[in-house]
Formats: C-alpha cells, sequence, structure tokens
C-alpha cells in the first residue's frame, strides 16, 4: 500500500520559512493533480498548493501566491512546499496527497478525488 510521509513542519516566528517535504513509499505521482493542503483547529481541510503535470500547471490558494511554492522531485518520489514570509494565519496541520483529479486541484469537491494522504506535519507561526 502506498504510503505518503510528510516532514519539516515546526515552530517559526512570523516572517520565517519551512519546506514541507512529501515522501512516497512508491511512485504515485502520475500526471493528474497532486498537492498540499492544510487544516486548522475548528475549520475545513483546503488546499493551498497544487500541480497539474499533464498540463504543467501549478495552482495556489490566493493567501499564499507569491509566498509558497510546489516542486517535485520524481526520481526521490517526494513532492516539496517551500514556504516563505510565513504569517500566523498560516498556521494549521498540513497533508500531502497524489493521485488526485484531472483538474480543479484545489477545488473544496477535489478533496475527495484524491487517493493517497499523509498523516500530516504541524506548522505554528508566533506573532
Amino acid at each position: 500500500q502506498v504510503r505518503l510521509v510528510e516532514s519539516g513542519g515546526g515552530s517559526v516566528q512570523a516572517g520565517g520559512s519551512l519546506r514541507l517535504s512529501c515522501v512516497a513509499s512508491e511512485n504515485t505521482f502520475t500526471r493528474d493533480c497532486m498537492g498540499w493542503f492544510r487544516q486548522a483547529p475548528g475549520k475545513e481541510r483546503e488546499g493551498v498548493a497544487a500541480m497539474f503535470p499533464s498540463i504543467r500547471s501549478t495552482y495556489y490558494t490566493d493567501s499564499v501566491k507569491g509566498r509558497f511554492t510546489i516542486s517535485r522531485d520524481d526520481a526521490k518520489n517526494t513532492l516539496y512546499l517551500q514556504m516563505d514570509s510565513l504569517k500566523p494565519e498560516d498556521s494549521a496541520m498540513y497533508y500531502c496527497a497524489t493521485d488526485g483529479p484531472a483538474g480543479s486541484c484545489l477545488q473544496p469537491e477535489a478533496l475527495r478525488l484524491y487517493t493517497y494522504w499523509g498523516q500530516g506535519t504541524q506548522v505554528t507561526v508566533s506573532s
């Protein structure tokens, strides 16, 4: 069974940076959506960043545009999320997901279409 393991979370001050990694136990990087999601206490899980390899596109939720960058290393079966200029409102549990839908990668209705999910890594940003 495919496993996704996230790492790289932690506690930082506002303005700091973190790089999240998501290592897959085997290659789950298809041509369809893969991405990063987050969930803060009491809130719905939301899409943060995703890529759609078949059309070489990346997507970001508005609140992280210009600050976060999604990338992947196929040779290492690893998905990354570089997070810069972090804000307290970025605090959440971050999850990676792969083998998603063929489009609309970050839409709320797309979450249920991702096949594989990691267990999450906590990000806490203090002011």
